[in-house]
């Protein structure tokens, strides 16, 4: 194949990725795309507050985790065990134990792979199997595309089999999603700033400072805030997966069950790891892009403020009584989203560094500031002319 016209089945791969993206009619009901989920007015996050979706051929089955965005992916490691990170690239002595993939528990690592996920979930896109999505593929009127994806020699068999037609498709979706100037154009106020071509307000610059402050927020300890090595703008997030302990959220039916527990992971919906009991309760860290364009925070869903996201942090150790509910005795049930053999996992970094009852690291103004910071790091700010 020449260059040319590897281009040109890159521009086709896109064109059709975009069109499945937009089209319902792919899902068991017929009524859910992928952009009903990730909608672009949002970052290609929910529109909506729920903690979880509905989906299914009913359009009634709940999920049971809080839709994440699928914008700023395209840096994503592939998921290790063993992530080295250092700024002397010949050194490997630091160890950061897991990091990477495209979920919440970093179970994929291809944009094909992640975008099968919705299209075969039961309480999302519904469909049986492979089958089911190419004949609605085909159904949709997508395969003239496919077929001139394939090309003169593969346009028949295309048209007709369903293990190409299934493939093409997670293909396409993969392609559209690595579409720079609509998943990662860096075009936010924080991205003009670093390019010298706006100004952060005495908020927004005050909230930077206490984002970085390792005494203070300690965010970009997580959420890297600095250009990479290679001058690459911040990702703000180091890819890691880590256990917040964030409370757990009543209004996910899975939840219903005491017994039920999301840990991430270690299960249920990742497999590989669930005997492996340091890794309970690990979620990965999202990029904070776009992060004040949502209504629901943390894998759970269970904030729905970014005031309170940031609150939370501050608080979970120094006032337990406002995150967690009580036990039957009066006590605190501290991690209550967790097995209590899962609770040793729960991060103490600063600012989890703390005691009950001691001054948060965040006073109310701070935390004010840090959410105004936040606020600068969503896409499409115009500079002024």
């Amino acid at each position: 194949m020449t260059r040319a016209e590897a281009r040109r089945q890159a521009e086709q791969l896109a064109a059709l990725g975009r069109a499945l993206f937009f089209d319902p009619s792919l899902s068991g009901s017929g009524k859910l795309a992928c952009s009903s989920c990730h909608d672009p007015a949002r970052g290609f996050g929910p529109a909506n507050a729920r903690a979880v979706q509905l989906g299914g051929g009913d359009l009634q089955q709940a999920g049971v985790r809080a839709v994440p965005s699928l914008k700023y992916l395209q840096a994503v490691p592939p998921f290790t065990e063993h992530f080295h990170d250092s700024e002397d690239e010949a050194d490997e002595s630091i160890d950061t134990g897991p990091t990477g993939g495209l979920t919440w528990d970093g179970r994929v690592d291809r944009g094909a792979a992640q975008a099968a996920i919705p299209l075969l979930s039961d309480f999302e896109m519904g469909n049986r199997d492979e089958a089911e999505v190419a004949r609605r593929v085909l159904a949709a009127g997508h395969g003239k595309a496919i077929a001139a994806i394939a090309g003169p020699k593969g346009a028949d068999r295309a048209a007709t089999d369903p293990a190409t037609v299934y493939k093409t498709a997670l293909k396409a979706l993969e392609v559209y999603q690595q579409d720079y100037r609509t998943f990662y154009p860096y075009s936010s106020k924080y991205d003009a700033v670093l390019a010298g071509k706006a100004e952060l307000t005495s908020a927004e610059a005050r909230g930077l400072d206490l984002f970085n402050a390792p005494d203070k927020g300690n965010c970009a300890s997580c959420h890297i805030s600095k250009r990479g090595n290679d001058g690459t703008p911040p990702q703000f997030t180091d890819y890691g997966l880590i256990a917040l302990a964030v409370p757990r959220n009543p209004d996910i039916p899975a939840n219903n069950d005491p017994a039920y527990f999301d840990l991430g992971l270690c299960g249920p919906l990742r497999t590989d790891f669930l005997k492996r009991a340091e890794y309970c309760g690990l979620f990965r860290t999202p990029t904070l892009r776009n992060v004040a364009l949502r209504q629901t925070f943390f894998h759970n869903g269970v904030m729905h403020s970014l005031r309170d996201a940031v609150r939370f942090y501050v608080e979970r150790e120094t006032r337990p009584e406002r995150w967690y509910p009580r036990k039957a005795d009066g006590s605190i049930d501290r991690y209550d989203d967790l097995p209590e053999a899962a609770k040793a996992n729960v991060s103490m970094d600063p600012p989890f560094d703390r005691k009950a009852g001691e001054a948060p690291a965040l006073t109310a103004a701070e935390i004010d500031d840090v959410v105004a910071f936040l606020g600068t790091l969503t896409d499409g700010y115009e500079p002024a002319k």
